[in-house]
This record gives structure tokens, sequence and C-alpha cells, in this order.
């Protein structure tokens, strides 16, 4: 019997003369990626580089549910819901991959952890823009979180203009009027710079579209979408707090929260409280 080699022959038709930033490397610019990792301790604690791509990644992935939140939000204003839809199903796959990303972390113990946790000085993940970003395009609108940022710095100036616009869920409100639903001309003229207040006559413009889902299946639709990503939200807000209680207890955390009770009481913070209270009511 002949022997069968266990190897893999390049075919003829791969590229091998490619230019840097043609080749896949230069296109994801993995030279300046892979550069970003740069652990501080010393002598290099082993697992701080797993804490640093932790959070890194958490970053990307972030960054991708800004941009798809951004395209959603546009999609609403020109009437495209099937599209806003579509991009939604995805933040929330997204989503998916942040809560799971949360058990790699959880692999870090006390221990560990202690041993370079001093090195990150005042760095807190309270201080991330995207995630900042996110809550405000969800409708969490806070203008004391700006302050976080220096007055004249880029992110600061990002972060105000996300406080100004609208979020998703106002796009959807002004949607709704546009569409000649009941829905009170005081919520769309309202200050979107502060975060939306639940009101009883938008519940009950909801409670007819839950009520008739085929007569309103866009509509219908787009709220289940919404409501998914707020659970997803939630998921990821309760696996952190559960992470950060399972590897530092109740200490306080490193950028001068209270830790684990300031990570609860943002589990009492919700979206779209009518597209959750209309489920008591049908």
């Amino acid at each position: 019997m002949k022997e069968r080699k266990n190897i893999r022959p390049l075919e003829d038709g791969i590229k091998l003369d490619v230019s840097e930033r043609k080749n896949y490397g230069g296109y994801l610019c993995l030279d300046t990626l892979f550069s970003a990792q740069k652990p501080l301790s010393d002598p290099e604690h082993h697992d701080e580089m797993l804490f640093i791509i932790q959070h890194q990644t958490s970053e990307l992935w972030m960054k991708l549910i800004v941009h798809e939140l951004t395209e959603a939000i546009r999609c609403v204003q020109i009437k495209r819901l099937g599209r806003a839809s579509k991009i939604l199903a995805r933040v929330k796959q997204i989503q998916k991959q942040l809560f799971e990303q949360w058990a790699v972390l959880e692999t870090l113990t006390p221990s560990e952890y202690t041993q370079f946790r001093h090195v990150l000085g005042n760095a807190s993940g309270f201080q991330s823009v995207h995630y900042r970003q996110v809550e405000f395009l969800l409708g969490n609108k806070n203008k004391n979180m700006v302050k976080v940022f220096p007055e004249d710095s880029e992110s600061r100036a990002i972060l105000q203009d996300v406080l100004a616009a609208p979020s998703i869920y106002d796009v959807f409100i002004k949607h709704l009027f546009d569409e000649g639903y009941s829905v009170p001309e005081s919520l769309v003229q309202r200050d979107l710079r502060k975060p939306h207040v639940f009101n009883q006559d938008l519940m009950d413009v909801l409670v007819v579209i839950y009520k008739r889902p085929d007569q309103h299946w866009a509509m219908y639709a787009l709220c289940e979408q919404l409501v998914d990503v707020e659970q997803s939200f939630q998921l990821w807000r309760f696996r952190h707090m559960k992470t950060v209680e399972r590897i530092i207890g109740f200490k306080q955390g490193t950028g001068g929260s209270s830790g684990v009770s300031f990570l609860k009481k943002a589990l009492e913070l919700t979206f779209f409280p009518e597209l959750l209270k209309l489920r008591t009511e049908l």
C-alpha cells in the first residue's frame, strides 16, 4: 500500500505576491492590533494578558454595536422597519458574544487577579466610551456620565453628540406618531438629552399593536426585536455583576465606584418600559 503523505500542497492559484495592505494581516491591520497588548505588571503576571484581551475584544464588539444601532436608527427614520429589525437581530447575536466572554474571565481567580490589579490604577469599564454610547443609543441618557471624560476630549464630544441625538426608541415613537397612531405629541417634542419616562398613552398604543399583530406586523416585529436587545443587555449586565462578585467580592471598583453594589443598581434601569409593562396588560 502506498504511504499517504500528511501534507496539503499549495494550489497553483493561491496568491503569494501581494502588497502589505492587501494581504490578510495588512487589511486587518494586525500589526497594530497585536501591538496593543501591553501588560504593566513587573514581572509580567501570566493572567494579565487574559484581562487585557478580554476587555479589548469587548470594546471591539461594542464598537460594532454602536455601528449597527446607528444604522438601525437611520433605517427607522427612513421607514425601513424590516431592515432595522434585521440589524437589531444582528445586535442580539453580538450581545451573545459579549455575554459568553464572561465565562473566559471567570477562569481568573481572586488570588490571580490581586497579583496585578494594582497596575490598573484608576482604569475602569465605567470609563468605556463605547459602552456609554450603547446606553445612550438605546435610550438610557444621563448627561452626568459625560462628565467622566475630559472637557476638551474627543470622547466627551462624541458622547455629547449621542446624548443630543434620538435613541432607537425615540425614532420608533416618532415613526408611530407619523403613521397616525395616538402617540402624545409631547413624546416627539421632548428634550432628547433626558431619558424616556414611562407614558401610559404610549403603552395603550402598543397594547393595540400587540393585540392585533397581523394588522401592525412591521411595528410588532420591531417591538419584539427591541425587547430582545433589552433582555440581552440586561443579561450581560447581570453576568458582569456576578463575574465581578466572583473575582473581587464587594471591594471598591478601581474607578472609585462601589463595585458590585454599583453594578446591581444598573439592573434596575430599563430602556423600553412600555414594551415590558404591556405584557401584564395583555
